[in-house]
């Protein structure tokens, strides 16, 4: 009986410390609050285009004060208004424009011209705020495409600036052609733009779905230059940069599945040849369709010359040949293109 006595002390000793221990720690966390916010969006991918004038003459934005000192944080510090829960802000990753966007609901109007950032500001251009109906946006330029990890800590909001190959081991770029003022081929209502887009954003909900990291060179209607498509993928060291395209035939009659490739630029084990292959052995299966085979890039296809990653554009069918824009057309048939293009994908990481 005493032994049991003894027992129940003993057990109720050992409830009541862990039990203070436990709120200690409630408290402690209470105060010093940090919460990793973890909606950045990485596929805002950006505008590419530059706004109506007077659009620009409306926002009036704003310089943002950043604090002198040494670049030795390994963060980015910016403050916060009193209170200001993590549900009221909003990042997005506008890497095609090398622009991060920050947006805070319920923000006074002007908290920013006398609240300054401070920390390491070593990979910012420059930075201005707008005061909106909502709240404010802050507006970084960045000297890159960089991946971010944000964490709200004592009403500061703390940004590690980092290089893609420090967070993804698995990167690919993909770039549907054409966009905006640029329809590309077209026939019966089919437009190029339109029809690599709709492939594109059906591959991106299989590739959100894996463990590749795929960057976009645009999933609206816009057209960023050549330039900066190819730049996506040379700067995000890219394993692979698949262009998709939609291609023509003076003759009509032809009809299939095709891919570029840059014949100039040699990269050992696996590279442009062995990606093209990859892409029409795959997708012409996925379709059922029939393979024209692989062609070199010619001198005007700007971004297959000058990218320094495996790179290929697929051409999904000639919008020249009727029967093949009907099939074009169909959403069925779209979904086995971009079932198609995963797959050689994923088929490349296993080389």
């Amino acid at each position: 009986m005493a032994a049991a006595q003894r027992l129940f002390r003993y057990t109720a000793i050992i409830g009541s410390v862990f039990f203070l221990i436990s709120m200690a720690a409630v408290i402690y966390f209470g105060i010093n609050k940090t919460i990793e916010i973890a909606n950045v969006a990485q596929d805002s991918v950006g505008s590419s285009e530059a706004p109506a004038p007077e659009e620009e003459a409306a926002r009036e934005p704003n310089t943002l004060v950043f604090e002198d000192g040494e670049n030795t944080a390994d963060y980015l510090c910016i403050p916060l208004a009193d209170k200001l829960e993590a549900e009221k802000i909003r990042i997005e990753n506008h890497y095609m424009d090398s622009e991060l966007v920050i947006l805070m609901e319920g923000v006074e109007p002007g908290f920013y011209a006398v609240h300054a950032l401070t920390g390491n500001r070593s990979s910012i251009r420059n930075g201005v705020f707008e005061d909106t109906e909502e709240g404010v946006k802050l507006e970084l330029a960045m000297d890159g495409i960089h991946e971010y990890r944000t964490v709200l800590e004592n009403n500061n909001l703390y940004i590690t600036f980092l290089n893609p190959r420090e967070i993804y081991d698995r990167i690919v770029v993909i770039d549907p052609l054409c966009g905006g003022a640029d329809i590309g081929n077209r026939s019966d209502g089919l437009t190029e733009k339109e029809l690599t887009l709709d492939i594109a954003k059906r591959l991106k909900t299989m590739l959100d779905a894996s463990d590749v990291k795929a960057y976009y060179t645009r999933i609206d209607d816009v057209n960023p230059s050549v330039e900066d498509r190819v730049a996506l993928a040379n700067e995000t060291k890219a394993d692979m940069y698949v262009m998709i395209g939609a291609e023509s035939n003076d003759d009509p009659s032809v009809y299939g599945i095709t891919a570029a490739y840059n014949d100039e630029y040699f990269i050992p084990g696996f590279g442009s040849i062995e990606l093209s292959d990859l892409l029409v052995r795959n997708v012409t299966t996925d379709v059922r369709g029939k393979a024209l085979g692989l062609r070199k890039a010619s001198e005007t296809e700007y971004a297959l010359r000058h990218a320094t990653v495996p790179a290929a554009m697929i051409g999904v069918g000639m919008v020249s040949n009727p029967q093949e824009v009907i099939l074009l057309k169909r959403d069925d048939y779209r979904e086995k293109i971009a079932t198609g293009i995963y797959h050689a994908i994923m088929e490349a990481y296993e080389e």
